[in-house]
């Protein structure tokens, strides 16, 4: 799958993936990324690309036309979907980034800067909005390596073992159990003795119980989804 990063610091997505298993996944060519710089489509000697706001307010916006000429030449060279990430928009979750890692063209991640968008930017161009939550940073950067993180990590052959994937928090709405490694006792605190036993249907049993007890304390809003399945 390829991923076009609309960005005026490139830089700092491109180091993110550059290591580990997401630059395995490059290598192997599962995935691919690319890098558009709005600074490059602006027709003023100064590659200036932001502005006031019309009407008045603090800060200013990114300008439109860059950003506008910019989409328009990704959309020339390829299909691809169109993403904005802004914190008035849904918020992004392992369902979206397991949908997204199935769809047939690219992903494009448009990162603000400054005050944000234009609105007509969104209105025109977007095919859909996401947030990474309720806060506010300095661009969008962060959240698009974080979508596409996910996305990727969703796409087949990324992961070593894809069985990874099932046991994984948010793939049942429950919070993935405790997970332990040796030595099965540290600072006199063991291993749950379940674990040690070598009975798999009963370990598969705890790890449940486990989970749904993690996500009601740590979760209560997931746990009110599948309560009523699990109090019966």
């Amino acid at each position: 799958m390829k991923f076009n990063f609309v960005s005026l610091f490139p830089n700092i997505i491109d180091g993110y993936f550059s290591d580990s298993i997401l630059n395995r996944a490059k290598e192997q060519g599962l995935i691919e990324l690319s890098y558009y710089n709005p600074r490059d489509y602006t027709l003023n000697k100064h590659k200036k690309v932001d502005d006031a706001k019309v009407g008045g307010g603090a800060g200013m916006l990114m300008s439109i036309e860059p950003i506008a000429r910019c989409l328009d030449d990704i959309k020339s060279k390829e299909d691809t979907k169109i993403i904005f990430l802004t914190p008035v928009a849904k918020l992004f979750n392992q369902k979206d980034a397991k949908r997204l890692a199935k769809i047939d063209s690219s992903i494009t991640f448009v990162c603000g800067r400054y005050e944000g968008f234009d609105e007509r930017l969104i209105e025109e161009y977007a095919n859909e909005l996401f947030s990474i939550g309720d806060f506010i940073l300095t661009g969008g950067e962060l959240g698009a390596m974080v979508m596409c993180d996910a996305i990727s990590r969703n796409i087949d052959g990324v992961l070593g073992n894809s069985n990874s994937l099932i046991e994984e928090s948010f793939e049942n709405t429950l919070l993935e159990a405790p997970s332990f490694t040796k030595p099965n006792i540290f600072n006199k605190n063991s291993v749950i003795s379940e674990f040690l036993k070598g009975n798999h249907s009963k370990i598969a049993s705890t790890k449940e119980q486990l989970s749904l007890y993690k996500t009601k304390f740590f979760r209560p809003d997931l746990y009110s989804k599948v309560k009523a399945d699990y109090e019966k």
